[in-house]
Formats: C-alpha cells, structure tokens, sequence
C-alpha cells in the first residue's frame, strides 16, 4: 500500500526527493543485501564525545566520495563508504542523515531509525533529522511512535506548516481520515504546499476516491511537474478507467524521466489494453533496457508477443519471467536465512547464527551477505581462518563488503 512522498530538508546538501514512503520495504520487511551485510555490522550510535580533528577530516573525504558515488548510481559502494564516514563522525548529523536515507533505499529500516535518531540527537532543532525518523518509524510498523513525536514537534512549533505536514505524513499509515484532515489543514494555510497536496491525492487514491485524486493530481503536476506526480496521475487515471488518458499521463512521466521503468510498463500495459501491439511491445522494450530482472515485464512482454503472433518470442520471455521468479525465490529464503543468522548474531548466539547462515549459503551460494555474516561469526567463535576465508568470498561477490574492523 502506498503511503505518502517524502522530502527532505535541503540544508547539508540534501535535496527534496518525492518517493512513496512505504514504498521504502518489500518482501515482509526483510533486509536486503547491503543492508544485512553492512548496517547490521554495527550498530548506529548517538551523538558521543568529540571526535578528533583528524576522524571528522576523514569522515568528510569519505562522504565526499560517497556522494560522488550516489551521483554515478553506485548506492552499493556509496552505501559502503557512508557507514564508514558514519563510524568517524557519529555526532554529524548530515552524514547520519544520508546514511539514514541510504539504508531505507536498500529496506535496512531499523538501521535507518537508529541513524536518524542519531542525527536527531546531533541536530535536535532541525526539522529535517526529525522527519526522517518519523517516516522511518511509519515505514518500520511503528506508527504510534512516529504520530506521538511528529504531533509533539507541531504542538512545540503551532505555526509551522511544515511540522503540520510531517504530522500528516505519520498518521497516513495509522488514521487515514486524521491524514486526510491534517493535510486539509495544511492546504488551508498554504495552498501552494505542493508535497502536501501530492500526498493528499495519493490518500483519496488509496480510499477509491479516484475523482478527488485525479483532480489534486492535475494542480500537482501543473505546479510542479516532475516524474512521480506524471506517474500517480497516470495510476489514478488507469484505475479509474481513463486509459487515453493514463498513456498521455505515463508518456510525460517518461519525457521528464527516460529511465523510468515502471512508467514505460504501464506505457506497455496501457497499450495493450488498446490491443496496440506493437507501441505495447516498444514501450516494455524501453522498460526491459532499465529494467531487466523485472520478471512481471516479461510476463507482460510474453502476453503482448503472444497475441501479436510471435510465439516464440513470448515462449523466450515468458520462460525469463519464471526463471526470475524463481531466482528471487531463492533470493528471498537466503535473505531469511541471513537475516536470521545476524539477529541471533547480534543477540549473542554466534553458534546459532553460523547454522542459520550456513542454511543461506546451501540455497544461494553467490549471496554475498550470507558469506558476509558467516565471517562475522566465524570471527565471533574464535575461527580466523574461515572467518577469512567467508570474508573473502564476500568481497569476492561484492567488492564493497569490505571486513568491518574489530568492535571497540
């Protein structure tokens, strides 16, 4: 289910993103790849004593090459390198704050929340930190938690607009009908909170509301016209029935964003609908080129051929589509088993955590956070040599897991 678009603070560097905020998790919340292998690692501190000149110098070359890296669509190195400028400096709250927003991207959302309450600490009167621990708290399950200190900031700050936001932004996934008035309020007293009015639509999309969503929607993309907002009018307009106009909807998404996969899928599903063959096949084409491991395309592609008359190329995608599936089966139960292993680990049972690990390497020998983990415990035990040697086949896997220091 969909929650509400996020943005963030724009101070430290951060710029104003608009995601879908419980879009942040997929597969029952378990941890992906470089979330097990490196933010479970260690654990995010709150602001301690001051680091030496020397630590923050460093930690600040680091988060340099780590959003050089972010901005080359590297986020698994990126990722790497801001846990590490993390470590350095944990009282900076800029750094904590993109590790933070790093670790929800790979779905590490209780990593996330102790990296934003670390950078609230660090920043207590800055409404950014606080934000993304709120949203990090609704995106993790726990809403109480979230709506009590979003509510606390906007009764400390009645004149804030923005602290009446994120309050909204918590209670989506609690009370919808509170959002909804709270967001109502928002509006009232600035009518040109853009964000606000974005999640507004996508509430009344989420209560079959689709009229009322569709016209916030068009005053959105009239004011600010990016990708996401093209999108969830295209997906408004397709669920309310509108597919001319969801295609015209998806082809401005793509116009303002050409790699957006999932508008040139909808492009494609859009099409054929329309039983338009061949635009269907050459807009899921465009979302196989940025998208290739996505099995539900192929299936959409296997349909399209298929009533087009080429049996063969339905036959070659539809077997890509189930053996993908199958991969991210098996994906799925080594990140079970891993994710298994690093909570026992974390909880002291070293012994139970090498058995569960060792469960993930039998189903997906190529995991590399299984192999990951598997030397943390093996480290744990007293077992250096296969703790190297798990080390390495990690890093063999994935060049960025490199072996995390010795806990001080």
């Amino acid at each position: 289910m969909r929650l509400a678009a996020r943005d963030r603070d724009t101070r430290g560097g951060l710029t104003t993103r608009w995601l879908p905020a419980a879009a942040a998790i997929q597969g029952g919340g378990l941890l992906t790849a470089l979330a097990v292998a490196c933010a479970l690692a260690t654990g995010v501190r709150a602001a301690g004593p001051q680091q030496s000149s020397e630590d923050a110098r460093r930690a600040r070359e680091v988060y340099r090459q780590a959003v050089e890296r972010e901005a080359r669509g590297d986020a698994d190195g990126a990722l790497a390198l801001l846990w590490t400028a993390s470590g350095l400096t944990p009282d900076d709250p800029e750094i904590q704050s993109r590790l933070a927003m790093a670790l929800e991207r790979v779905g590490a959302l209780e990593a996330a929340v102790e990296a934003w309450r670390a950078a609230v600490a660090a920043a207590p009167r800055s409404p950014g930190p606080l934000r993304g621990l709120v949203l990090a708290l609704v995106a993790s399950g726990r809403s109480t938690e979230a709506v009590r200190l979003a509510r606390g900031a906007a009764d400390e700050r009645p004149d804030d607009v923005d602290a009446l936001f994120t309050l909204g932004l918590a209670q989506s996934e609690q009370d919808v009908e509170a959002a909804l008035a709270t967001f109502q309020r928002v509006l009232a007293r600035a009518p040109a909170h853009t964000l606000a009015r974005y999640n507004y639509a996508l509430l009344l999309k989420r209560l079959d509301r689709l009229d009322e969503a569709v016209a916030e929607l068009r005053r959105v993309v009239v004011a600010d016209p990016r990708p996401e907002a093209h999108h969830a009018l295209g997906m408004a307009l397709w669920h309310r029935g509108d597919a001319a106009g969801a295609i015209l909807a998806f082809e401005a998404a793509v116009s303002a964003a050409p790699r957006h996969a999932d508008a040139h899928r909808m492009l494609g599903v859009a099409f054929a609908s329309r039983r338009d063959w061949g635009r269907a096949a050459a807009a899921l084409r465009r979302a196989l080129d940025f998208q290739p491991d996505a099995a539900a395309t192929h299936e959409t592609m296997a349909r399209v051929l298929r009533a087009s008359g080429d049996a063969d190329g339905a036959k070659r995608h539809a077997a890509e589509a189930a053996r993908l599936r199958r991969a991210a089966e098996r994906e799925q139960q080594a990140r079970v088993w891993t994710s298994t292993g690093t909570a026992r680990l974390d909880a002291d049972d070293a012994l139970g955590a090498l058995d569960a690990l060792r469960r993930a390497v039998a189903i997906l020998d190529t995991y590399a956070p299984a192999h990951f983990q598997m030397g943390r415990a093996l480290e744990r035990l007293g077992d250096e040599q296969a703790a190297d040697a798990a080390f390495d086949r990690a890093r063999t896997l994935n060049p960025y897991l490199v072996r995390p220091p010795r806990q001080r």
